[in-house]
């Protein structure tokens, strides 16, 4: 089933431009709400934002568009995308929705929608969404007395934390602890240094002050160089960078070294197989992971699954085979004993949860193998798609032969914004230089 609208999460683009304007927006609420809504029972429907300007505006659709066709609708305010998805199973909602565009800029925004198991929809369900969209709502819209009402929760934030909380070794803690921890200025702004505080670290916050426009700008974990820095200064044990929806994390040890998504996956692998919580005989990858990661299980006699690149792809192959651990190099990590999707939070707790049991520096117990060289660029486009023009591929095919079976070339469209990623990986840095150079200068020639 072919879909416009979504892409590899959710709705998202430009606030206030196709397809991010309110009318798309009310649309979705009336049609994601017929979609869900059966009987005469009573449906509702979670909502939650990070902190973007735009995210008053699109909120009040939804909420229209919701109450349109019936259901209640909860206002949960600023949270991080795996509390809401949390609070859709807890509530026994029949729908979850975060407004968020995750790590873009203010400028963007986005839907994301979880189905009444937390989990984001299938390809199929959104294409049904889309298709209601463009039907028209003569039918299905409530009565007068059966529209549905609005309500703002006050303790959203203290439901996440303690649900957080619960997630981190209950024999442990983080008493002696000095962690630098930056939100991005985005959703997890409140609750992050809440969680680590009140596990008993010492807390220096950055990227804690949003003002609608500042989400993810220069901080956060498309910028860890901020955390990294504060690390430095501060002489912290540990770093931590969110993104805007706190659904992804990097992490630094005490040198400011960098902690990425496929060494957190390694670390989490190597810990819970020691004490047998580990399920499926390894963990879940994307096509962007690692070989270094690979090769790394591989000699701990686990395996690296991969997936398409896409959170829920992940979790897709997480469910298929078993596995309770997955994630994304970019720091998407999905634990499925705790969350339904990607939870920065607890991600870092768990890899937290580690150092204070082992007593070591992060550096010591973060550093877990050696990755292959890997290099990743994007190059923006505006319309149509490069990767259609006859001289990119023909380059393409030209770098792949020049790699010549030692190394790895993705090239592909971003589900979530208008570029190119360009990846190369291999044991010959500087071939793998070379070759992203020249990919990455087809592709600018293709879009000018």
């Amino acid at each position: 089933m072919n879909r416009k609208l979504f892409g590899t999460d959710g709705i998202r683009g430009l606030a206030n431009s196709h397809p991010m304007t309110p009318e798309i927006a009310m649309r979705a609420g009336m049609a994601a709400g017929r979609l869900f809504t059966h009987g005469d029972q009573l449906h509702r429907v979670v909502i939650g934002k990070d902190t973007r300007l735009s995210g008053y505006m699109i909120e009040s659709a939804l909420v229209a568009g919701f109450t349109a066709v019936g259901m209640d609708v909860f206002l949960f305010g600023p949270l991080p995308t795996p509390a809401i998805a949390m609070l859709t199973r807890s509530l026994r909602a029949d729908l979850g929705v975060m407004i968020s565009a995750s790590h873009n800029q203010f400028e963007d925004n986005g839907i994301k929608i979880f189905g009444p198991d937390g989990l984001k929809l299938s390809d199929e369900r959104e294409a049904a969404i889309e298709e209601l969209m463009a039907k028209g709502f003569e039918e299905g819209l409530a009565t007068s007395r059966k529209i549905g009402r609005a309500k703002r929760i006050d303790d959203s934030q203290a439901r996440y934390i303690e649900y957080a909380k619960r997630t981190f070794p209950k024999n442990l803690t983080l008493d002696g602890m000095r962690i630098v921890v930056d939100c991005a200025n985005g959703a997890a702004y409140k609750v992050a240094p809440l969680i680590l505080w009140e596990l008993g670290a010492e807390v220096i916050e950055i990227g804690t002050d949003p003002n609608g426009f500042n989400i993810n700008h220069e901080c956060g974990s498309t910028f860890p160089e901020a955390m990294q820095r504060k690390v430095r200064e501060r002489r912290a044990d540990f770093g931590i960078a969110l993104d805007g929806d706190a659904d992804r994390v990097v992490m630094s040890d005490e040198r400011g070294n960098l902690i990425d998504g496929d060494q957190i996956l390694a670390l989490i692998a190597r810990s819970w197989s020691k004490t047998g919580e580990l399920k499926g005989g390894g963990v879940v990858g994307t096509v962007m992971s690692n070989v270094g990661l690979e090769r790394y299980l591989d000699g701990l006699g686990l395996k690296l699954a991969r997936s398409p690149v896409g959170d829920r792809y992940v979790i897709a192959r997480m469910w298929d085979g078993g596995f309770n651990v997955g994630g994304e190099q970019s720091g998407h990590i999905i634990l499925r004993d705790f969350s339904t999707t990607g939870d920065g939070i607890i991600a870092a707790l768990q890899v937290l949860g580690v150092l204070a049991q082992e007593k070591r520096p992060a550096s010591e117990a973060s550093r877990i193998f050696e990755p292959l060289p890997q290099v990743i660029e994007n190059v923006r486009y505006r319309n149509g798609s490069p990767l259609n023009n006859d001289k990119v591929k023909e380059r393409i095919k030209d770098c792949e032969t020049r790699m010549n079976g030692a190394g790895r070339i993705i090239v592909r469209k971003s589900g979530t914004e208008p570029v190119i990623r360009v990846m190369a990986e291999g044991d010959d840095e500087k071939l793998v230089r070379s070759v992203v150079s020249d990919l990455v200068a087809a592709l600018k020639d293709a879009v000018t």
